[in-house]
């Protein structure tokens, strides 16, 4: 059932679609993302102000003054209107219910007592929400005083921010004000996450001020001291990307679902000290799923500032995932994290040292993608114009010694053996890492990010610096918990649970001395061992091959055929609902 927050959220997006300038998917999304970011940053800085003053600390805003969202956007002076206009109705009505009472030919006994008190509490109501709202106005008219008492046309612009009056003059504050100070800031870490964050944001602009503060007046309303709402925010966001690839905005390739993050977090493992690494970070999800993921080892204090500060570094080369992923990580908790707006690509693998590296690498870096300039190729070792090659060549050069990798990779680079590049980077990873699991996704799980058809099919790599590879250990996963359409509707059909749990049993038993194990490890019919030799013999062909499978059918359990069958039926029905709102909605067009 959709929550207050869903609809306030899509109706930001819906009133932002009616700017001329900004009805593409695309800068929609960064116009809510912006206002998002702005709105959730005051709150949490409202929140470090009430725990420094707990400590009997200060605590020095990195936004404040007049560039504060409450202040431009009026947003507390709004809010305590309405709160007056409530408690006003409150009073009028319990006045109505005294003059009833006092009138009626027999009252009962002790109703016009309690009328009259309830009258009272709705007069106190009044009082205090009248204080409350001219408090709110002298506080926002006080943080105005430099415009209001400066020059030129600014005492003007802030006197229409404070009556609300003048839609331009909003615009114009954003473009003259707001926006140039934060592009300044500096002194800090938070600050000059913020200043890198709008060097770019927004690179176009709502032209209609009344749009722009009716969408400002949903997203003021959203309030982040709440947990749950941070939560199903980022679900909403997590449906809006999705949006996105389908409509071929940004093809898909800033977007995990949301179990396979999980999924991948838990097999890695990260922990408290360690740095995690996304070089191809997009929305930040892995960051936010390792940082849930160490939070439950009870940090301490010290731990605690670590994982602000210290433990999260990545790279997005686009501006809108950029934005994405800083606004989601501050929004999740990692109020400092480190990610830098470059083509990782760009780097020469070749020169990076130890100081370079990180304990735990977690990424989906893109696929299917080329690079064409030869500036990027001479940065690798094996050269191709391919990026998914190109990611692996740099994954490898960036995990520790005692580092550890969880990443996507598409299923063209495990069973490739007729391109140089291809068959050295596996070479390579066989010889010098420890490649110890590969894990077979379905076709689908991605096609909740692509225009058309199932999107790409992918495997999952874990692999360490602690080479060479002896062997591999393989998981043929079937379902995911999802359908795999582009829908994703939850399914109770999930082998990633079976998958950890086997990984774990077998990872337990090869740990074990030679003579305590049982005579094979512990496997089924979905799991299987391949000796690196064997991989070499194939010519680094990867790729995943269920010896389960007989002329590439698998013997399985009739109630397992027959849930596979009514699943199959469901994304038919699925696909089928879909092919349907398309023709519903050319025919509207039409």
């Amino acid at each position: 059932m959709p929550t207050e927050l869903d609809s306030q959220f899509w109706r930001a997006c819906d009133i932002l679609r009616r700017d001329d300038n900004t009805q593409s998917l695309l800068d929609y999304v960064e116009q809510i993302s912006w206002l998002l970011f702005l709105k959730s940053f005051e709150d949490l800085e409202d929140t470090r102000v009430d725990e420094a003053a707990y400590r009997n600390e200060a605590y020095l805003r990195v936004i404040d003054g007049y560039y504060r969202w409450s202040v431009w956007t009026g947003g507390r002076v709004r809010r305590g209107r309405d709160e007056l206009r409530q408690a006003q109705a409150s009073q009028r009505a319990a006045q109505k219910a005294l003059v009833e009472v006092e009138t009626a030919e027999a009252p009962a006994t002790g109703m016009a007592e309690a009328a009259r008190q309830e009258l009272d509490r709705a007069n106190h109501q009044v009082t205090a929400a009248t204080e409350k709202l001219d408090a709110e106005i002298q506080a926002q008219r006080d943080a105005l005083t430099p415009l209001l008492d400066s020059d030129e046309n600014s005492p003007q612009m802030a006197e229409a921010l404070i009556a609300r009056t003048d839609p331009k003059a909003l615009l114009r504050f954003l473009d003259t004000c707001l926006f140039p100070h934060l592009r300044d800031l500096n002194g800090s870490p938070e600050r000059g996450i913020v200043k890198q964050l709008f060097e770019e944001t927004p690179s176009k602009m709502v032209k209609d001020g009344n749009i722009l503060r009716d969408a400002i007046d949903v997203v003021d309303a959203i309030d982040f001291h709440a947990p749950e709402n941070v939560y199903t925010l980022s679900h909403l966001y997590e449906s809006l990307l999705a949006k996105l690839g389908r409509e071929g905005g940004m093809s898909g390739e800033f977007y995990t679902p949301r179990g396979i993050i999980e999924f991948m977090v838990e097999m890695v493992d990260p922990r408290l000290g360690e740095t995690v690494y996304d070089p191809a970070c997009g929305s930040a999800g892995f960051f936010v799923g390792a940082y849930a993921h160490m939070q439950k080892q009870s940090p301490l204090a010290s731990d605690y500032r670590q994982l602000q500060t210290e433990t999260f570094h990545g790279q997005e080369k686009k501006p809108l995932p950029y934005l994405l992923g800083v606004m989601n990580s501050i929004l999740h908790g990692i109020s400092v994290p480190d990610i830098l707006r470059k083509n990782t690509l760009s780097e020469d693998v070749r020169k990076f040292t130890e100081r370079d590296r990180y304990h735990v690498v977690l990424t989906n870096p893109p696929f299917g993608g080329t690079e064409n300039v030869k500036s990027i190729e001479v940065n690798f070792r094996h050269p191709s114009s391919a990026t998914s090659i190109l990611f692996l060549q740099h994954i490898m050069a960036k995990v520790r010694r005692d580092g550890r990798v969880g990443m996507v990779i598409d299923e063209g680079v495990l069973f490739k053996t007729n391109e140089r590049s291809y068959v050295e980077t596996k070479k390579e990873l066989l010889e010098e890492y420890n490649l110890y699991a590969i894990i077979s996704l379905p076709a689908g799980v991605f096609a909740n990010v692509t225009s058309s058809g199932t999107g790409p099919k992918t495997n999952l790599l874990f692999f360490n610096h602690l080479g060479p590879t002896q062997r591999v250990w393989y998981y043929e996963v079937r379902a995911v918990g999802f359908s795999l359409t582009r829908t994703q509707k939850a399914i109770p059909e999930n082998d990633l649970p079976d998958c950890l749990a086997m990984w774990r049993a077998y990872d337990a038993w090869q740990r074990l001395p030679t003579e305590e194990r049982s005579p094979g490890p512990p496997l089924n019919e979905r799991c299987w061992v391949v000796p690196c030799d064997e991989l070499v013999k194939r010519g680094y062909d990867l790729s995943a091959r269920n010896p389960s499978r007989q002329n590439g059918f698998a013997h399985r359990p009739p109630e397992e055929l027959a849930a596979d069958l009514a699943d199959k039926q469901a994304r038919i029905a699925e696909l089928i609902a879909e092919i349907q709102e398309l023709l519903a909605g050319e025919n509207a067009e039409q």
